[in-house]
């Protein structure tokens, strides 16, 4: 079972943590593309390890979609909380990411000039001078860690390729911050090897992250939807609190989505 979004432009939904969302979908609408392959992913799994350029709009479309869209809004005085790229995948994959971001900043100075936006994205390409520029442009960076142990994040994730702790927290520093993480708590099997990033030692291996890169905002969910694999466990907001509270002691805010 999985959900794909069949538009370039989607919504506005209602995002439990994000508010009000305009969506945005930069990949193809009938495929998952991502270097991810989490085993939570509400898009299912994927088998893909490339991608024609033909098969995702353009910056053009994207542009011409999402100018339309906001008329639309704009008609219905709708309130937008935010305009969140997410979809179908990884969105800072698309080979004009950072010429899109561009473009949809000059929209939304048009239409709705005090409206965030946001970008769902695993933080693995910010050590690409454009994207990370891209990803400083806007008001809500969302960076993924779902775990401080590769062994953990190879089992929640399924990244496809080696992802280094250490790269990885380095790569999140140059935000100084200024970003928002995000991690979802879980815990069950994946072809029968245990996975749970809710025991003592991940959580406190996590903790010290969460220390060193002091974000902004800590984003700690769980399952919501159906999942690839079926024997995952969704955490009780007890939990999340618990945790919650452990960041908010080292001073930063959280947000909990149970």
């Amino acid at each position: 079972m999985s959900f794909l979004f069949d538009k370039i432009i989607f919504g506005p939904v209602k995002s439990r943590r994000l508010g009000n969302s305009l969506g945005i979908n930069l990949l193809p609408t009938e495929i998952k593309l991502c270097n991810f392959d989490c085993i939570y992913c509400e898009c299912g799994f994927s088998d893909r390890e490339f991608f024609l350029e033909k098969e995702i709009p353009s910056l053009k479309e994207i542009s011409q979609h999402l100018e339309n869209q906001l008329k639309i809004s704009t008609s219905r005085s709708e309130i937008l909380d935010t305009i969140t790229f997410a979809g179908n995948g990884e969105p800072t994959l698309h080979p004009q990411f950072s010429e899109i971001i561009v473009e949809t900043i000059r929209l939304r100075n048009i239409y709705f000039p005090k409206t965030p936006i946001s970008v769902l994205t695993n933080g693995t390409t910010v050590h690409k001078p454009l994207i990370f520029n891209a990803l400083r442009s806007v008001e809500n960076p969302v960076l993924k860690l779902d775990s401080a142990f590769e062994i953990t994040r190879n089992r929640i994730n399924r990244p496809k390729f080696r992802m280094d702790t250490e790269m990885l927290v380095e790569n999140f520093s140059a935000f100084d911050g200024n970003f928002i993480l995000q991690t979802l708590f879980l815990k069950g099997k994946m072809n029968h090897q245990v996975v749970d990033n809710t025991t003592d030692n991940e959580v406190f291996e996590w903790l010290k992250i969460v220390e060193k890169l002091k974000p902004r905002c800590v984003m700690i969910y769980t399952i919501a939807r159906e999942t690839p694999v079926e024997d995952l466990q969704k955490i009780n907001i007890e939990i999340l609190q618990k945790i919650a509270f452990e960041v908010e002691k080292l001073g930063i805010k959280t947000q909990i989505s149970g």
